[in-house]
């Protein structure tokens, strides 16, 4: 059991460095709820890293944990690798540099060679530059979408893949015996310069990236001199250079940038959060579009792996999910390759378990395999490496999750709203050019292979009961088969925990391959089905809910009943 009021005076003693920190140590002086909330437990490294709120204490985001659990990787790396290097990304958000040129610091001073890019840059750019520097590892601080009050930490592999299971466990126990403040080596950043052991990025790497991007064009005539109207928002994070390179470099000229969310703001003024799944982070451009008669809207969430849009429609700008996003990227990809003759031998696309069905039917049309793997992108990078490693990676063709993120091309390892952006408006226009929208194009789409409607939902749980509730419910769920939500019978429950999945009438077990999870999955006799499974990096449960119907109506109508029910299941 910690000791919380003990690490707090101990805190208090040691954490000198950082005046922020000292301040906030100061304020909660005598509150013992405070003090419980940021010092009941440690932030734990996991598989999407560490993520946490930006304050004092071993349960935020500051200073001492990031040089803390550097200090493990760090351990990691040199027990593994002889002249070990690292490179290093960091986004927009409040502390990002500051905390990148810490672990940084702490990497040096462990006789670890740094690369470090100047100024922020997208997640994908990170792991572009650890498979061309060949680094042991990469870091990006970023706390993605989350709201403005979090930060995070992500750690890459050498292929460029964000950690999976297995090595994340074993930094993670490397970072558990590190003791925060005497258990930590560190040179000074300039003196890191000096020497030579710190390095910055410099532009050759970033015009790589770009050439690599415009490759994955299809159709790159489409785009030279197109009447294509863009408005493009980075929400105030790392997409705005690259993005605005890639689209001016493939000859999309029209572009306008919605000033109030160019330039990098940790605090993101004018949104809730900067998650471009919701509809609140298109207002100010769609007000713009509007008047500039746009055809298209993209926005890239802070570290820009992450695209969402809105299409000119009808008179009006209509959201589009990530499901239908990525399900229209694949089919044109497919489409448009096979056309060419440049579509691969035994094609292969990647999705994860809570990505739409309707993927699995446009693949089938084209003969190509589809993979489900966990939710988690690192997962269809792994699968890109699987392929590299038999000399098969041009088989991969595209990999996308529901949640906004999609890949084409194996030049990196993690989702990439660069290349989403070029190919999104390189799809719009080819289709334009036919007198139809994307609209159009995903009503076609419904209307060959069934409507397909998925809806997510998000439980928060915050503080440490918070936490404890989440479990609750998790564990009960896996004590306890659900035969039925509501009146609708379930015909296969999958227990990824358990690595089982059973179907309910003959009692026939199927060991799950994948590595195990704690998810569960309940497939509907009427073809519906549902996932639950604990965020990996907000403190939320979540509820994915899949319904297919011969009209949307009806899709619609079964989506909302078992949304519902999903709800009493959830609360009750």
């Amino acid at each position: 059991m910690v000791n919380t009021e003990q690490l707090y005076e101990l805190w208090l003693e040691r954490a000198v460095d950082d005046p922020d920190i000292k301040a906030e140590l100061l304020s909660m002086k005598g509150d013992e709820k405070a003090i419980y909330e940021c010092f009941y437990r440690e932030l734990e490294f996991g598989t999407g890293g560490l993520r946490g709120v930006i304050g004092a204490g071993s349960f935020r985001m500051n200073v001492y944990t990031i040089c803390r659990a550097t200090q493990g990787l760090a351990n990691y790396i040199k027990g593994k690798c002889k002249n070990p290097s690292v490179a290093i990304a960091y986004d927009s958000r409040i502390k990002s540099d500051a905390f990148s040129k810490a672990a940084a610091e702490v990497l040096a001073g462990n006789g670890i060679k740094v690369y470090i890019y100047p100024e922020l840059m997208p997640t994908p750019m990170l792991s572009f530059a650890v498979r061309q520097l060949k680094t042991d590892a990469g870091i990006v601080v970023t706390a993605s979408h989350n709201p403005a009050k979090y930060n995070g930490y992500k750690v890459y592999g050498s292929d460029g893949c964000q950690m999976t299971d297995n090595d994340a466990t074993a930094v993670f126990e490397c970072i558990e015996k590190v003791d925060t403040f005497d258990g930590v080596t560190k040179t000074a950043f300039e003196k890191g310069i000096a020497d030579g052991m710190i390095c910055y990025i410099g532009q050759e790497m970033i015009d790589n990236y770009l050439d690599k991007v415009a490759s994955r064009s299809v159709n790159p005539e489409m785009l030279k001199g197109c009447d294509l109207k863009v408005i493009y928002t980075p929400l105030n994070g790392a997409g705005n250079m690259p993005v605005r390179k890639i689209l001016d470099k493939s000859g999309i000229l029209d572009v306008t940038v919605v000033p109030e969310q160019e330039m990098p703001d940790g605090s993101f003024p004018t949104i809730p959060f900067p998650n471009p799944e919701i509809k609140q982070v298109f207002e100010i451009a769609i007000d713009m579009a509007k008047t500039l008669n746009s055809d298209l809207l993209l926005a890239t969430d802070p570290d820009c792996d992450r695209v969402g849009i809105a299409v000119r429609h009808a008179g009006d700008y209509v959201l589009m999910s990530g499901n239908e996003v990525g399900v229209m990227l694949l089919n044109y990809l497919l489409e448009q390759k096979g056309k060419k003759e440049t579509l691969s031998k035994n094609p292969i696309a990647v999705k994860t378990i809570v990505t739409t069905p309707l993927a699995a039917l446009v693949a089938q049309k084209y003969n190509c395999e589809i993979i489900d793997v966990l939710t988690g992108f690192k997962y269809i990078g792994e699968q890109i490496g699987f392929l590299e490693a038999k000399g098969e990676e041009e088989r991969y063709v595209f990999g996308f999750e529901e949640s906004y993120g999609y890949l084409a091309g194996g030049y990196v390892r993690d989702k990439d709203a660069v290349v989403s952006s070029m190919l999104i408006c390189e799809m719009t226009a080819f289709y334009k050019k036919q007198g139809k929208t994307l609209i159009d194009i995903m009503d076609d789409l419904y209307k060959e292979y069934g409507y397909f409607i998925n809806s997510q939902l998000s439980f928060q749980f915050e503080g440490s009961t918070g936490m404890e509730k989440m479990g609750n419910i998790m564990n009960r769920l896996h004590e306890s088969t659900l035969r039925k939500i509501g009146d609708y019978e379930v015909s296969v429950c999958a227990d990824y925990l358990n690595s089982v999945s059973t179907e309910l009438k003959s009692g026939e077990k199927t060991e799950i391959t994948l590595p195990k999870s704690d998810v569960l999955s309940y497939t509907l006799k009427n073809g519906a089905s549902v996932i639950v499974r604990p965020s990996g990096t907000e403190p939320k449960l979540k509820v994915y809910v899949s319904s297919k119907g011969e009209t949307r109506e009806q899709a619609e109508k079964l989506n909302d009943v078992l949304k519902d029910l999903c709800t009493d299941i959830i609360e009750k």
